[in-house]
C-alpha cells in the first residue's frame, strides 16, 4: 500500500518543549475526528469488497485493511504538530504502509530524510512543488493510478513563520523573503522584490485578490510612498509602513477568530506570501496530481488555513471549472442555472466526498493551539 503526503514537516517536539503541549491538542483532535469520520466511511466504502466494519475493532488488522484506517482516520488537524506528524501517524497505524514525502522547503525534506532512517524503507522524501509532483514520481516509477490515498496539507509551515530569516513573520524582524523553496531557486522573486518593484495598481491588486484586504489601495500607496524614502527590505520595516497608514487607534482593532487583537499588516504578508509562492496555482496542480495518481476508491484528505484555500478545494471536488484563477477570490453567486451546471460538470465525476460539511477543529483544541484555529479538513472518495 502506498500513500503519498503532499505536506509541510514542522519542527521536533523534541528539539522545542514548548510544543508538547500543541502535540497533545493535536492527538486528542485526532481521536475526536476518528468517530465523525467513521460515519460518512462506512457508507462510502459499501460495495463489493467492501464489508462494514464499523462494529469490529479488530478490523484495521485484517490481513487486507480497508483504505480509510490508511488515512482518513490518521490525519491530525495541526500544523504545529512538528517532524512530519501526519506521517509518524499513518507508520505507527499501518505498519505495511509506504509514504512518499513530498515538500518544497530543503529544511523539511532534510526532517523528512531523518525519519526515513528511522523507518527503513517506508518513507521516501521527495523535493519539489506540487506542479513537479507526477514528473517525479515519474522517476520512480510510479505510475498513475496507483495511489491508496493522498494527504495535501497545503499553506505555510509553523517552521518557516517561526524562523526570523525566512521572512514570513510580521512578528519577528527579518529579510522580507518569504520564499518556501529558500534559496533553491535564486532568480525567484522575494517579497521584498514585491514591494520594490511593482507599481500601486498591481500591488492593490495582489492585496485584494490574495489578502482579501479591504483598504489594499490605502497600504498600497503607503508602500510606494515609503520606498521613495529606502528600499523596503526587513519584516518589520513593511509591517510599519502598513500601520503607518492606519490611524494608531485601529492598530489591532481588527479580531481573529479567537477574538483576539490582529495587527493590521496580517493580510498584507498573507497576499505577498501567496503571490511570491504561487500557492493557489501549486495548490490546484497538487489537486490534479492526486485525481491522477489515485487507485479507484482512493482517499483524498485536504488540510487547508485560509478561505481562498478552502474555496479552491471545494470548488474541485465539485467538478468547477477553474481554468482560471486570478480572481478565485471574488465570492461570485451563480444563478440557479449555472449552480445546477456546476454540479453536473465533468470533474463531478471523480469526487465522492467522505462528509457533506467540511470538518473543523474543536474549540478545546483551538485554545491550547490557536494556530490551527482556521484549519479546515474535507475528504472525498476517488470514483
Amino acid at each position: 500500500m502506498i500513500i503519498i503526503t503532499i505536506m509541510i514537516f514542522h519542527m521536533t517536539v523534541r528539539s522545542y518543549p514548548m510544543m508538547r503541549k500543541t502535540h497533545l491538542a493535536a492527538r486528542r483532535a485526532w481521536r475526536r475526528l476518528r468517530p465523525r469520520l467513521n460515519s460518512c466511511f462506512v457508507g462510502a466504502s459499501s460495495g463489493p469488497g467492501h464489508e462494514d466494519r464499523s462494529e469490529d475493532p479488530s478490523a484495521v488488522s485484517a490481513e487486507k485493511p480497508p483504505h480509510m484506517p490508511v488515512m482518513l482516520k490518521e490525519v491530525v488537524l495541526d500544523m504545529t504538530f512538528g517532524g512530519g506528524g501526519h506521517t509518524k501517524a499513518i507508520l505507527s497505524t499501518v505498519p505495511e504502509v509506504t509514504v512518499l514525502a513530498l515538500d518544497r522547503d530543503p529544511t523539511a525534506i532534510s526532517l523528512a530524510q531523518q525519519l526515513a532512517k528511522e523507518h527503513f524503507g517506508r518513507v521516501k522524501p521527495m523535493l519539489g512543488r506540487f506542479s513537479e509532483l507526477e514528473d517525479l514520481l515519474s522517476n520512480m516509477n510510479v505510475k498513475p493510478g496507483s495511489i491508496d490515498a493522498v494527504l495535501l496539507d497545503a499553506g505555510c509551515s509553523s517552521m518557516q513563520m517561526d524562523e526570523a530569516e525566512r521572512g514570513f513573520s510580521l512578528s519577528k524582524d527579518g529579510p522580507l523573503d518569504m520564499r518556501m523553496d529558500g534559496d533553491r531557486y535564486p532568480d525567484m522573486p522575494c517579497a521584498a522584490d514585491v514591494v520594490n518593484t511593482l507599481d500601486q495598481q498591481a500591488l492593490a491588486s495582489i492585496l485584494t485578490a490574495y489578502g482579501e484586504e479591504r483598504h489594499a489601495r490605502k497600504i498600497a500607496s503607503a508602500i510606494v510612498e515609503a520606498r521613495r524614502v529606502s528600499p523596503i527590505t526587513r519584516t518589520q520595516q513593511l509591517a510599519s509602513v502598513v500601520a503607518g497608514s492606519f490611524p494608531p487607534a485601529v492598530l489591532y482593532a481588527r479580531k481573529d477568530r479567537l477574538n483576539r487583537p490582529a495587527h493590521v499588516a496580517t493580510k498584507t504578508f498573507q497576499a505577498l506570501r501567496i503571490f511570491v509562492n504561487d500557492e493557489l496555482n501549486e495548490l490546484h496542480a497538487g489537486l490534479r496530481a492526486a485525481q491522477t495518481l489515485l487507485k479507484p476508491s482512493g482517499r483524498l484528505c485536504v488540510i487547508t488555513f485560509h478561505s481562498l484555500e478552502d474555496r479552491l478545494v471545494k470548488r474541485f471536488l465539485r467538478g468547477d471549472d477553474l481554468s482560471n484563477l486570478d480572481h478565485f477570490s471574488q465570492r461570485k453567486q451563480g444563478t440557479k442555472k449555472e449552480n445546477l451546471s456546476h454540479e453536473k460538470s465533468d470533474g463531478s465525476v471523480y469526487w465522492l466526498p467522505l462528509r457533506r460539511k467540511v470538518i473543523t477543529p474543536e474549540k478545546d483544541d483551538v485554545k491550547e493551539n490557536p494556530r490551527g484555529r482556521s484549519s479546515k479538513l474535507r475528504a472525498a472518495l476517488r470514483r
